[in-house]
């Protein structure tokens, strides 16, 4: 069993990506030496002000995030500007949630995820 720190990262006015892409590698534990790619030795991570992150380019008219319910005619489409209206962590957490692997260990990843 490995130590887990907690990494507090503030925020405010950072982009979204490069932001996701420093959480992704933390929560993987690629920062340590131990590093295993079968295994889930990643740290926690607490972030804050996310409120006053930043999307670059177009990103807030353009971007669209879809959710599909299996059935015909059930693609949903939801734009950044409501989602970041309504929950601005959620648009974190989906940008993580695509840079860690599609495995089994990526739940596990997730929930050490903090947004404050």
């Amino acid at each position: 069993m490995t130590d887990r720190k907690i990494h507090q990262i503030d925020a405010s006015g950072e982009a979204v990506g490069r932001l996701a892409s420093r959480i992704a590698l933390i929560l993987r534990g690629k920062n340590k030496p131990e590093y295993e790619p079968h295994l889930d030795r990643g740290d926690t991570v607490e972030v804050t002000n996310i409120g006053k992150i930043k999307l670059t380019g177009k990103k807030i008219d353009q971007k669209e995030y879809y959710s599909y319910s299996g059935y015909p005619g059930g693609l949903k489409t939801k734009k950044v500007k409501e989602l970041l209206d309504s929950d601005p962590g959620e648009v974190l957490r989906r940008a993580v949630r695509d840079m860690l692997p599609p495995t089994k260990l990526r739940t596990g990843m997730l929930k050490r995820l903090i947004i404050k």
